[in-house]
C-alpha cells in the first residue's frame, strides 16, 4: 500500500513521526507522500523526507493559502529541482466553497503549478471543491501538454470524473468513501477504471470509518483500501497491488 496524500508536517503527526512511520510499516505501507501547502510547509517537508526512505514530498500552495503564499512557475521548478525526493506538484487547484482566497489568485496560482508540472514532467495533485467547471476548463486548455493529473481526495460528480478521464486523469480515494452518506461518490468510484485509482488518507484529516472522531494517520489507509476493493469487486490484496503499481507508474518511482 501507498498513502498518496498525507500531511506529515501537521500535528499530531509531526510530533509523533517515529511512531507514525512505524505503524505505517506495520500496516504494510511502502511509501508515504507528504503534501506541501505553504512556503513554511515546504521547509518542514524538506526535513521530513530525510527521516525515512519511504517518505517522499511535493511542492505546492494550497488554494486556501494563495492570498498570502503567492508563487510563480519558476519558483516551483527551482524548489522541485533542488531535491530528488520531491516528486510531485501540489496540492494546488480551486476551492470556491470556502473562498479563503480570491478566485483570481487561486486561478493564477493553479496555472503556475500546471505550467511547472508540464515543464518538469511531474504529476500535479489537484484539490477541487465547488469548482468542477472551472477546474476542467483550465485543465483542458493544457490537454496537449502531456499533463499528469491526480485528483486528490476525489469527491466530484460522475460527469466530472468522466470529463477528467478524457484528460487521462488519476483519482485518489480517501476515507470519505467509507462514510455511510457517500453512496453517490461510491457509485462514481465503481465506474472509474481500476488502472486510474490511488488511495490516500489526507491525514490528519478525514479519518475513515471505523476511526471517525480520531485524528487520522497513514496506517488507517487499510480501511479505505478495504472499502475500495469491495466497490471494485476485488480483494484487498489485489487492490493494494494495483493502486501501488498505479502510484509508481504515475510518479515514476
Amino acid at each position: 500500500m501507498i498513502d498518496s496524500h498525507c500531511h506529515l508536517d501537521h500535528e499530531p503527526l509531526y510530533e509523533n513521526l517515529p511512531e507514525i512511520i512505524s505503524r505505517s510499516k506495520e500496516t504494510g505501507i511502502t511509501k508515504l507522500l507528504t503534501i506541501c501547502t505553504t512556503f513554511d510547509s515546504f521547509e518542514n517537508i524538506k526535513e521530513i523526507v530525510k527521516k525515512d526512505q519511504m517518505i517522499y514530498g511535493t511542492y505546492g500552495i494550497h488554494p486556501h493559502e494563495t492570498e498570502i503564499n503567492q508563487v510563480d512557475k519558476q519558483t516551483i521548478v527551482n524548489c522541485v529541482n533542488e531535491n530528488k525526493k520531491i516528486i510531485g506538484i501540489g496540492e494546488t487547484g480551486l476551492d470556491f466553497f470556502y473562498n479563503h482566497s480570491d478566485k483570481d489568485r487561486q486561478i493564477n496560482s493553479f496555472k503556475a503549478h500546471i505550467e511547472a508540472a508540464t515543464e518538469l514532467n511531474k504529476p500535479i495533485i489537484i484539490h477541487s471543491r465547488d469548482a468542477e467547471n472551472e477546474t476542467f476548463e483550465i485543465l483542458s486548455s493544457y490537454k496537449n501538454k502531456n499533463l499528469k493529473i491526480l485528483m486528490h481526495c476525489f469527491t466530484g460528480s460522475l460527469e466530472f470524473s468522466k470529463n477528467l478521464l478524457t484528460l487521462d486523469a488519476f483519482f485518489s480515494a480517501s476515507g470519505i468513501i467509507t462514510f455511510k452518506n457517500s453512496t453517490e461518490l461510491q457509485d462514481t468510484f465503481k465506474t472509474i477504471p481500476i488502472e486510474k485509482l490511488l488511495i490516500e488518507t489526507d491525514s490528519p484529516f478525514l479519518a475513515p470509518i471505523p476511526m471517525r472522531g480520531k485524528k487520522n494517520e497513514p496506517s488507517f489507509i487499510k480501511y479505505t483500501l478495504e472499502r475500495l476493493s469491495t466497490l471494485k469487486e476485488t480483494t484487498a490484496e489485489q487492490m493494494s497491488n494495483i493502486t501501488t503499481d498505479n502510484f509508481n507508474k504515475l510518479f515514476n518511482v
